[in-house]
């Protein structure tokens, strides 16, 4: 295919009315600096999709800072006004994707709470919907189904599972990846759902299914037996073989547990026996893809490992419905890819070459003729933009955040520091615009395991772009750079985990690039824990710390989930500070300033945290500010613009004028 760079004829008249003109100020110069509601704005395209026949394109976004998501359906041939404009009165609509050429499925929610009871507990409720654009009706069930499989071969039907209101499964909360899920086939015509499978007893959820619905592969914990087991099923089996048992209660086995990267990823579609395996097999340290083969329940040949990462997943051909293996994908300065067909390879990379700015760039979707598609690209000057390539041409349908010049933004580097134990730390610096010696932010967010890969920081962007250098490190337990880096975060959280991100303060100070008297600490979530941390170091590297929903008293919110019959996960979750730094019990040896920041109807880390450390804080007469943000959650999808706008404005205040002394 032959990509030109100029636009649709028929796209120019609309690309306006799907890029938007968002009620907020005129962008800024390039050079200069964003205002704050700027960055304050959701997404205000966040989704585009062409249907799988290329006739039409959904777009869902938002039209005001403080307007609600909808959807707009449009014709390709005629970009110029949409077709219907849809929203969910009185609720909104969150998610929404084609999954055949005349229905679109998706979720919407309404809060209709205003304090959170107990974890996990949320103050919104879900409908799950099916528009048929032929009909211009919807059918809607209540609760929050996900899609787990298309079922190509039942074009009224798709399958859906329960246990999809948690926006990141892969937090501070390590149980919510084990709850038991249900899986039904959803009638995308009349809303009817009829069970599949309910999970639990021995199979509480299934990991993989395959396109006719049936489940292929889980790993699950047997909390009697204490173990970790494998199963799988072969091709029309209606019974699980069992492929592995690890002890649950050895902390090297946590790895494949909070991991999420291993197992089954995908099927060879000429052949049902044969599957795709993320595995690190025979102690080696590095997660790699190989074959597995159900009829023999043996792993197979090696068909990729990276030297450095982990393959955390693969990548199939962008036309839906070829389930060809065309990339395996692991971590790096993006998610990388190491391809297996050239044809795929050649269309990405001509890609690259047309679109602007382009780091992380996906085909998202794509007409099953394969004439048209819809291509998405995100990276250190690119917010996220959205694009149809149509008849061998290019246009630009939006952005998420179009007030946002790509000038504006900073560099990102990637690096890998040596700790001081020798273990070589991968980390993202975000490099603002001047030369150095800059004022530096370390920067972690949630998890701590999660890997804080950068494609797009907007925190770390506004920043830069108010002067500050940003350090964001995959400290030791982040997955994705094999066992031994996981393992080596075991019970560390506040100590060795706290040392590597000092060690990369000190590793920028010897480059020469950040004055060593300008240095802030800035955290959410497990983040917010780790500035609680700094607060009270030993060797104070740091003017002064700004903690987002941070874990303040892990005891008590290990007391408040704890299930003791998994004894390694509970030992797991015991040492993220009740064995170990709890900044409750570290108020007296806080030595620098602290603005803490929280939402009161935060679900994963409840909004007690606060309001106990700051009690604790105020008596023992320390220096802080504390604020709340009303009504706002943990996630970074439920934080609207008012919540954005009031954190990004007292943050940036702090830093400036009350970070150690004279400001940062």
């Amino acid at each position: 295919m032959k990509l030109l760079k100029t636009s649709l004829a028929a796209a120019l008249i609309g690309i306006s009315s799907l890029g938007l003109v968002t009620a907020g100020p005129a962008p800024s110069q390039a050079q200069g600096t964003v205002p704050v509601d700027v960055w304050a704005l959701r997404d205000v395209v966040n989704a585009v999709q062409i249907s799988p026949d290329g006739k039409h394109l959904l777009v869902h976004k938002v039209e005001s800072k403080d307007g609600e998501y909808l959807l707009e359906i449009y014709e390709t041939s005629d970009l110029s006004k949409p077709l219907r404009r849809l929203n969910a009165d009185p609720m909104e609509i969150t998610a929404a994707q084609w999954v055949s050429n005349d229905v679109i499925f998706g979720s919407a929610w309404q809060v209709n709470r205003k304090t959170v009871k107990g974890p996990e507990e949320d103050v919104r409720d879900y409908r799950t919907y099916a528009y048929k654009l032929s009909t211009n009706k919807f059918t809607s069930i209540d609760g929050n189904f996900g899609i787990v499989n298309l079922l190509p071969d039942e074009p009224d039907h798709v399958l859906v599972s329960t246990g999809t209101t948690i926006p990141d499964a892969t937090g501070v909360d390590p149980y919510a990846s084990i709850r038991p899920r249900s899986y039904y086939r959803f009638n995308l015509n009349t809303g009817a759902r009829e069970l599949v499978l309910r999970g639990g007893g021995k199979i509480p959820f299934v990991s993989t299914w395959d396109n006719k619905g049936n489940p292929r592969f889980t790993q699950v914990q047997d909390t009697q037996a204490g173990k970790v087991i494998s199963y799988y099923r072969k091709p029309g089996d209606g019974d699980w073989t069992k492929l592995m048992e690890l002890d649950l209660n050895d902390p090297a086995n946590l790895y494949r547990v909070l991991g999420g990267i291993h197992g089954i990823a995908g099927f060879d579609p000429d052949n049902p026996n044969l599957g795709y395996m993320i595995d690190n097999p025979n102690g080696e340290d590095k997660a790699g893809l190989y074959e597995f083969d159900f009829a023999t329940g043996q792993i197979g040949k090696k068909l990729f490992q990276d030297t450095d990462a982990d393959v955390m997943g693969i990548q199939l051909h962008s036309i839906p419905g070829n389930d060809k293996l065309v990339a395996a994908r692991y971590p790096g300065a993006r998610m990388e890819r190491h391809w297996f067909d050239e044809e795929e390879k050649a269309l990405h990379e001509a890609l690259e070459q047309q679109i602007p700015y382009s780091h992380q760039l996906t085909i998202s979707s794509r007409s099953l003729d394969g004439k048209s598609m819809v291509v998405t690209n995100r990276g250190p000057h690119d917010p996220g933009s959205f694009w149809l390539v149509k008849d061998g041409k290019l246009a630009k349908l939006g952005s998420r955040n179009p007030l946002v010049n790509p000038e504006q933004l900073a560099d990102v580097k990637y690096i890998r520091y040596p700790a001081r134990d020798g273990l070589m730390i991968p980390a993202w610096v975000t490099v603002p615009k001047g030369k150095p010696p800059f004022p530096l932010i370390v920067q972690h967010n949630g998890g701590p395991h999660v890997n804080g890969m950068v494609g797009y920081d907007e925190w770390g962007q506004m920043l830069a772009n108010a002067g500050y250098m940003v350090l964001h490190p995959d400290n030791r337990i982040s997955v994705g750079w094999g066992q031994k880096h996981f393992d080596a975060g075991y019970g560390e959280h506040g100590g060795k985990m706290q040392d590597d991100k000092d060690d990369g303060v000190k590793y920028l100070v010897e480059q020469g690039l950040v004055d060593p008297e300008r240095v802030a600490f800035f955290g959410w979530s497990y983040g917010g824990y780790a500035a609680l941390v700094s607060l009270s170091r030993d060797e104070q590297l740091y003017q002064c710390a700004v903690a987002g929903a941070a874990v303040a008293d892990p005891e008590k919110q290990y007391m408040g989930r704890r299930s003791p019959d998994l004894k390694a996960l509970d030992e797991w979750s015991k040492r993220r500070g009740m064995i170990g730094v709890n900044p409750m019990n570290e108020v007296s040896k806080v030595n620098i300033p602290l603005l803490m920041i929280h939402g009161n109807v935060d679900r994963r880390v409840m909004y007690y945290h606060l309001k106990d450390y700051q009690k604790a804080f105020q008596a023992a007469g320390k220096t802080g500010e504390f604020i709340t943000l009303e009504g706002a959650d943990h996630f970074y999808n439920t934080l609207m613009y008012n919540h954005q706008q009031q954190l990004y404005t007292k943050m940036l205040d702090y830093l400036a004028n009350d970070c150690g002394p004279g400001g940062l």
